[in-house]
């Protein structure tokens, strides 16, 4: 289902001059009904109404009023637009408009989902009015009978309107309603060349001639022999021209079997598109050659792409260019909750911290919208895969209602023309918890398990884009969908089930879709904020700070709440650092050879507001501890423990990346944090993208309780540390550490000692201590160190870079704290 949309060489936004208006529902009918002295704002498009209103100090984000039950008027003079036939382009509307050239109505939308393109003749002196008519009496309609109504969301109605459901889950993000032309508004005219192509949120250039039909179909695919095979074809009944496809230096004739163009290039020996954690993420230029003149039509990469879903069918591996990726990251939710942006400028800083943080992956919730194709283009440059959810979530949808199939394929398919061209979409899903919602509340499969997302979305995933994995539902795949053994899973036993540490191992997970959600502090937050911003599930008694709690007395050994009262200030630095302990012993595990996990991502990436939330980076694009830790887990290059009991300690080495790595193996056992009991080291070459196990015993040369498994008299040490180093620098590349009674039992009062140091073009802090340090904290203002929250053994100098802030000012200064002790080391 390709979109028929023309791009002419002079397409303008319609970003100027918008004034917005609010009235009581269904007062006005046409724009010529409303009031003279109607009060106006000044409004951005795209935008919404909140953004809007809060621009004019008249939202409270934190504090929102429902924006649900009023009409909203958006209204543009297009007295600068010259006369003649023009193209006016919707690309997203919420939820429910109407849209006036001058007092006729050109379109009726009823998704937020959709773009719309609209012929009109204009003659300069139009009006351009939409109405967003109050989406409350829409959502109070009645549809047909649902077989289940889930808690997460406030309002039943949603399952038969095409929105987000932003705004509608109270405990899990402010309720802002998402109101207004959310996506751009453009003209287009007619050039004497141009190309069809998905909807975009910016211009593109002219290329076929004007009049004709189009179609535009392009496909890059990687094949066995590691050639990239471009496909490109366009539907056209013109008069002939000369055609060519061109990429990389190499170009081919298009041929026309009659009403059809068609071109397939071969490019032997070009460089793939990987996962940035597995090799370059290559992306190549594709151009149309038209009579000898070329215009550049995408800019795609070449990969390969399948599921192994194992022997037992219950595996869930993705498998790029015929390599297993470990799927590891976290789940969007949005860069704006307010605004709702979908400008590269936007997403930028956020999708580079999911780079920085190694992150592969990264989910797009059925509870959350689209992103523009600016999104995707910057996770084809990063080498970001993006699992995918269509906006479907939670309810019984009505599948056998013609008039809600239709908007759902029209918004899927849309979609889907839009980021043809994008190696980084990776996973298609039906849907978020619609099989767990109705399997958890008793119903038979046969219920829950329907063609929507069986027969009528795979079929349209398989005609638009065969080389991406569809996935029924998140999760799904087990003897019931939410079992994690199989298939994706939502896993949260180590998490909201407080279930220990050891169970992520236990569960036998194959893919982790989300997992390990926690309220996440950050390093300026403390406790006068009570509750705000701590996110809960609905109808239940606890929160994600009592799930935090439950981990800090576990991993501490202490009372959580008879510390934040006696102690707040230790509680605050206890619950920084435990939530990024769980998710990096749980990754560790998940990674290490053996494990059945092939991949998992941490929910979420982003809070939605302020506050402790699920993300792991705030609403102000500030990384939390959480953040370094999955820094820390998610390395390339990586030294895991693996405790297994009276089989001793392993230590497993990981090495994703295309080169072979010389490295240098250091194991040590410190009793009080600094003596080291036993030792060992072992040089060896860690091959590309291969593991390598080594049992702490092989190391030390003989038989030693390195895991208290025995337990044949008194502990003799607190803490084992292995640290991998390149053989050739002596850099430091990954460190491990293993608690055989505990992290509480392994805090010391560390002395360490600190120097800054400049080069390389920035500035480096080298420390070094003379006993073990737990979990050490950095502050310093204006910069952002490379790690924090890092534990810093005896016998090393760690360098950390300290990256520039825009408020950076001379030379950095700052804290430095641990644990173990209550020293302040100043810099």
């Amino acid at each position: 289902m390709s979109l028929l949309i023309p791009i002419g060489s002079r397409t303008s936004l319609l970003a100027e001059g918008w004034s917005l208006a609010l009235t009581e529902p269904g007062a006005y009918s046409l724009p010529s009904d409303l009031p003279p002295d109607l009060e106006c704002l000044p409004a951005m498009v795209p935008g919404t109404v909140a953004a809007a209103l809060e621009a004019a100090g008249r939202f409270d984000r934190h504090h929102p009023e429902p924006l649900i039950d009023r009409d909203a008027w958006y209204r543009c003079r297009l007295a600068g637009e010259a006369p003649g036939p023009a193209i006016l382009r919707f690309a997203g509307l919420a939820t429910v408009a109407e849209v006036f050239l001058g007092e006729t109505l050109i379109l009726s939308s009823t998704s937020m989902f959709e773009s719309h393109d609209v012929a009109v003749e204009l003659t300069g002196t139009e009006t351009l009015s939409i109405c967003f008519r109050a989406l409350k009496p829409h959502l109070e309609k009645a549809g047909p009978r649902a077989r289940w109504r889930p808690r997460l969301m406030n309002s039943q109605g949603l399952r038969l309107i095409r929105t987000t459901a932003l705004g509608f889950m109270p405990g899990w993000c402010p309720e802002v309603h998402a109101v207004g032309p959310w996506r751009p508004v453009s003209v287009m005219r007619i050039a004497d060349y141009r190309v069809t192509s998905p909807p975009s949120s910016g211009p593109a250039g002219h290329l076929l001639p004007a009049g004709e039909k189009r179609e535009l179909a392009i496909s890059a695919e990687l094949d066995k022999s590691g050639a990239g095979l471009l496909k490109v074809s366009f539907a056209f009944d013109g008069p002939s021209r000369d055609l060519r496809l061109v990429c990389n230096g190499r170009e081919t004739h298009f041929t026309n079997d009659g009403d059809r163009y068609s071109a397939e290039l071969c490019l032997p020996g070009i460089e793939p598109w990987w996962p940035h954690t597995h090799g370059a993420s290559a992306l190549y230029d594709v151009a149309l050659k038209v009579d000898g003149e070329e215009f550049q039509l995408v800019r795609t990469g070449f990969r390969s792409l399948k599921v192994d879903r194992g022997t037992d069918g219950d595996d869930f591996a993705v498998i790029v260019n015929g390599e297993k990726i470990f799927c590891r990251g976290a789940v969007w939710t949005s860069a704006d909750i307010v605004n709702l942006p979908g400008d590269r400028a936007t997403y930028e800083p956020w999708l580079r911290l999911a780079k920085d943080a190694g992150m592969n992956m990264i989910r797009i919730p059925g509870i959350a919208t689209y992103e523009s194709p600016d999104f995707f283009a910057l996770c084809d440059e990063l080498g970001l895969l993006v699992w995918q959810d269509l906006m479907l979530a939670n309810f019984d949808y009505p599948a056998g209602d013609p008039d809600f199939v239709i908007h759902v394929k029209t918004e899927v398919g849309q979609f889907l023309a839009a980021t043809q061209a994008s190696p980084s979409l990776a996973v298609l899903c039906g849907g978020s918890e619609i099989y767990q919602q109705g399997a958890m509340l008793g119903l038979p499969e046969r219920i829950w398990k329907g063609p929507l997302c069986e027969e009528i979305l795979p079929a349209l995933a398989a005609d638009c884009r065969p080389d991406l994995a569809y996935v029924a539902n998140s999760p799904s795949g087990g003897a019931l969908p939410f079992y994690p053994n199989a298939g994706v899973a939502h896993y949260y036993g180590v998490g909201a089930y407080k279930r220990p540490l050891e169970d992520a191992r236990r569960a036998n997970i194959r893919f982790a879709a989300e997992c390990l959600a926690f309220s996440n502090l950050s390093d300026s937050e403390t406790l006068a904020g009570g509750k705000s911003g701590i996110p809960r599930d609905a109808g239940v008694d606890w929160d994600f700070e009592d799930v935090r709690d439950h981990y800090l007395g576990t991993l501490y050994d202490a009372d959580p709440q008879t510390l934040r009262a006696q102690q707040p200030e230790r509680y605050l630095a206890l619950s920084r650092a435990v939530t990024g302990e769980v998710m990096e012993a749980a990754f560790a595990e998940w990674r290490r050879p053996g494990s059945t996990c092939n991949g998992a991502l941490a929910f979420t990436f982003q809070d939605v507001m302020p506050g402790p939330g699920w993300g792991v980076v705030g609403v102000d694009r500030v990384p939390k501890p959480a953040w370094f830790a999955l820094k820390r887990a998610f390395r390339p290059v990586q030294a895991i423990f693996a405790d297994e009991g009276t089989n001793g300690l392993d230590i497993h080495l990981l090495n994703e990346t295309p080169t072979d790595l010389p490295v240098v193996l250091e194991l040590a056992c410190l009793r009080d944090g600094r003596m080291a009991v036993v030792s060992g080291r072992r040089e060896l070459t860690l091959i590309s993208r291969s593991s390598e196990s080594i049992a702490a015993t092989d190391l030390f040369g003989a038989f030693f309780d390195a895991n208290y498994a025995y337990r044949f008299g008194p502990p003799s040490h607190d803490v084992t540390v292995a640290r991998l180093k390149h053989a050739q620098t002596g850099e430091i590349v990954a460190e491990a550490f293993h608690f055989p009674l505990g992290r509480a039992h392994a805090f010391h009062d560390a002395e360490i000692t600190v120097s800054v140091a400049e080069g390389e073009g920035a500035f480096w802090l080298e420390l070094s201590t003379d006993s073990f340090a737990q979990s050490v904290s950095i502050e310093c203002a204006g910069y952002r160190p490379s790690d924090n929250g890092f534990h810093l053994a005896p016998g090393a100098v760690r360098r950390i870079r300290l990256a520039a802030l825009p408020d950076a000012a001379g030379r950095p200064g700052g804290t430095i704290r641990s644990l173990g002790g209550d020293r302040i080391l100043r810099f």
